[in-house]
This record gives structure tokens, sequence and C-alpha cells, in this order.
């Protein structure tokens, strides 16, 4: 399933870009985006959905989840984007400014044996998170947040204070139907500290992984977003602790003066299931 992957890199690649295409088979990236719809100018959609298609059916793309994001059924190219991916061998259609369950529905009739992800970029979709992730065809949330921003007329600032409120409303709408949930892009894609702060602050919110414009990027969402050696040390004790109390008849455990009960023990195996899936990715692009 889609959501034992990790997802803490996932790049947009324009679908008109050759060399970006060719060059993405080597990157370590957990999953691409292959862009249809902002990356690539008006005249040069038809030529992207062409050029993005023979890359995809050549192959080469491992163990990465790959998404093509179509345009919208309100353009002149969403329909027959959707019509040249329909049976193509990825992993899902990413559908831009999803802003309720109607929309999901629309495209569904033409790809239905095709998961849909929706990007959360309007404030319509941000309020109506819950009903969008319900859809049985959704896998999963792409936060845009450039989009919303625009939209909600706001200056999110270095802490994202103003955005704050939608991405976890975005993020509880995912929750809520057990789906993956990833954080919007950062502009400065030079800037690697300011990066590595608002990944943190993802992370910490819950995000599983991060957007991205460039590959430069890559390293550090893989890093953040992968969980460090302390916390995988601590799960393996508290798993450990846990069960040896259980031995005893024991509901609880106490490590480092602090109780562990089971709550904590699924947390710390979900903690080591992320690790197994980044590790069996990584072997995957060997």
């Amino acid at each position: 399933m889609l959501n034992e992957r990790p997802f803490r890199s996932v790049l947009y690649i324009p679908g008109s870009n050759v060399r970006a295409l060719e060059k993405a088979r080597g990157l370590p990236v957990d999953a691409i985006i292959f862009d249809l719809e902002d990356a690539v100018s008006p005249d040069a959609k038809v030529e992207a959905r062409q050029i993005l298609a023979g890359e995809l059916a050549a192959g080469g793309y491992g163990g990465r989840t790959c998404l093509v994001r179509v345009n919208g059924l309100n353009t002149d190219w969403g329909a027959d984007d959707l019509a040249a991916f329909d049976g193509v061998a990825i992993d899902g259609i990413l559908l831009p400014k999803v802003n309720g369950a109607a929309d999901v529905d629309r495209v569904a009739v033409l790809v239905p044996d095709t998961p849909i992800w929706a990007m959360i970029e309007t404030p319509q979709g941000v309020l109506n998170a819950a009903e969008i992730g319900a859809h049985p065809q959704i896998g999963g949330f792409i936060l845009g947040t450039n989009d919303l921003a625009k939209e909600l007329r706001c200056q999110p600032g270095a802490a994202r204070g103003a955005l704050v409120t939608s991405l976890q409303m975005a993020l509880l709408g995912a929750r809520a139907s057990g789906i993956v949930c990833v954080d919007g892009v950062y502009n400065a894609f030079k800037d690697t500290d300011g990066l590595a702060r608002e990944c943190e602050q993802g992370r910490d919110f819950g995000f599983d992984g991060k957007t991205l414009i460039h590959p430069a990027q890559v390293g550090v969402a893989n890093r953040i977003f992968a969980p460090a050696e302390a916390e995988v040390e601590m799960a393996h004790r508290h798993i450990a602790a846990f069960a040896d109390a259980q031995a005893q008849g024991k509901g609880v455990a106490v490590v480092d003066g602090q109780i562990v009960e089971n709550l904590h023990v699924e947390t710390a195996q979900a903690v080591l299931a992320k690790v197994a899936a980044i590790a069996a990715m990584e072997g995957a692009e060997e």
C-alpha cells in the first residue's frame, strides 16, 4: 500500500523537461510528482504530455512513488491528460485545486482504477479536507501552500503562522481517513537552514514529508523526516520494556522514569516500520 512507503522527499519534476526526467531516475527521492500543470506553459502542455508518457513507459524510476499532476478538468488539457495516463504504471493522479469530494467524483469516473491524490490549496479544500480524505479513491494529500497563501491573501512569514490553522486542518482531514499528507514547498531552494527549519516544523506537526522544487533540497528532507537514531533506540527500548512488563502481568512499563503504555508501543512500532520502509526504498535503488 502507498501509506507503507516513505514520503520524506517528494520532488516536482516538469513533465516537459527531458533532462530533469532522466536525472530523476538517479535521485534519492521517495516520490516524484511529474507536473503537467504549473510547471508547463500552455503552449507546451500537449508536447509535455507526450514526453512524459514516453518517459514513464520507459520506466527506471525504481521503488519511488510516481504521481502525475494533471491539469484540471476545467482546462483545455485536463481530460486528455487523464486519458493519456489511465492504465499507465503510475501510483496516482494528482488533481489540482480540489475543493470537495465532488471534484474527485468527476475524475474518478474517468480513471476508476487509479488512485487520486488531492492538492489541498484552496480555502474550500481546507474546509472540506475531511470529506475529500474520506473519498474511497483518494490516496493522499499534497499541500499547495503557495496557492493557499495567495487565496488567503496572507503573509505566512518564516514560521508560517498565518497558515498554521490550514495546515493542521488539512492534516486532520488526512489522518481521519488514514491517508498520506505531504507538506508544501519551500521556495528559497538555496536557503538550506530555512528549509531545515520548515521541515522540522512540518515533521513536528505530523506531516509525512515535504514537497520539493529542487534536487538540492532532497538530502535535508530525507534527513529530517527520517527517525533519528535516538528515536529508533528509544522505540526498541519501549517495545522491550512493555513486553517485559506484560510478561510480569503488568499493564505499564517504566523507561527513564516515564510511563510506557500500549499507545507508546504503537508509536514505537510505527517508528520502526518507517525505518524499514526507508531501508526497503534505499535497497530498491541500489
